[in-house]
């Protein structure tokens, strides 16, 4: 198991295939991108599914997400979902993507063994998409999405994040349209994990802001608590039922006390939370010939120093030192 001397038990693991992406959002890195990691410092597919079967066989972890960057750029993606697949036990599987290149890969990676998606789509009309992407892409992302709920990788769920000045009018819409496409859409907080370090707590839009928006068109009412469990997202029946939106309110709303995650980044470094400014190297681990075992002593005991919160409701917060490309979402 990988506990924390908070009691809090690890079950979810997040796995970084990649820092490079395809797109240029403004609240995640500069126009002209990022210096990416060379090939040399990336983990090999090999000594990713080693990580994951370590995970899943020593460690207790029930469900793997692969993220990125954006993970649909990494050129062996299909036979890493295949192989994790084949793992005994076998962790449900999840994709985390911008989704440009569903279209073309969603019913592969639907019979290699991939469960579902999760879908990044801030805005309904094309030249905000430009505005926040930098890049004429949204036709794109609506045939992945439609290629990926086609392909039976349900539910879809649509991540959105509400920027002050360009989207933040746009949620009942989003909202609307998700229900008639029968996708799952999550309004996420914009959170500070920008390379540019150009978040501004006063400026985000909040989950209040955002529920107080949807309740002008729609009657929501509030899943339990029991319902919720560890998932991040608070959830509500929209005009009762059976679809839902959820709010991932990171800053305003904290979940930490109930987090059950994991993370592997792309260069073989563990975060105990995806703000935290401390790694622990499973990839000098692996190349220098440790056992699993071994691995998975150094896994547990980075686990056990986890921190109680990430502290975002903390003005005196400060952000960590890698981007979210590099890390994982």
């Amino acid at each position: 198991m990988l506990v924390d001397t908070y009691g809090r038990v690890a079950t979810d693991l997040r796995v970084s295939l990649t820092d490079r992406c395809n797109l240029r959002c403004t609240y995640c890195m500069p126009e002209e991108g990022l210096q990416w990691l060379a090939k040399p410092d990336l983990l090999t597919d090999d000594e990713i599914v080693r990580l994951v079967d370590i995970a899943v066989r020593l460690l207790g972890i029930e469900e793997v997400r692969f993220t990125g960057g954006e993970p649909l750029l990494r050129p062996g993606l299909t036979g890493i979902v295949e192989r994790v697949a084949a793992l005994a036990p076998r962790p449900r599987m999840s994709l985390t993507t911008n989704g440009i290149g569903l279209r073309r890969t969603a019913a592969a990676l639907k019979t290699a063994g991939l469960d579902r998606v999760n879908v990044s789509l801030d805005t309904l009309r094309p030249d905000v998409f430009k505005t926040l992407t930098r890049r004429d892409r949204h036709r794109d992302v609506l045939d992945g999405l439609r290629a990926a709920r086609d392909a039976g990788l349900t539910p879809v769920k649509v991540n959105t994040v509400l920027m002050p000045g360009l989207n933040e009018d746009e949620a009942p819409d989003l909202l609307a349209w998700a229900v008639a496409h029968d996708y799952e859409l999550r309004f996420i907080e914009q959170m500070p994990l920008d390379a540019q370090h150009g978040w501004k707590r006063e400026r985000m839009v909040t989950a209040g802001d955002i529920l107080a928006s949807l309740r002008t068109r729609f009657d929501l009412t509030a899943e339990g608590t029991d319902d919720r469990g560890s998932a991040p997202a608070e959830r509500w029946l929209v005009d009762g039922g059976p679809h839902r939106v959820g709010v991932i309110a990171s800053v305003t709303r904290p979940f930490c006390a109930a987090c059950d995650r994991t993370r592997l980044t792309a260069d073989g470094q563990i975060r105990t939370c995806l703000f935290a400014r401390e790694e622990t190297d499973l990839r000098g681990a692996l190349r220098s010939g440790a056992p699993d075992e071994e691995i998975a002593r150094v896994w547990r005991l980075a686990m056990w120093g986890k921190k109680a919160g990430a502290g975002l409701d903390d003005p005196s917060f400060i952000q960590p030192d890698r981007p979210m490309s590099a890390i994982g979402g």
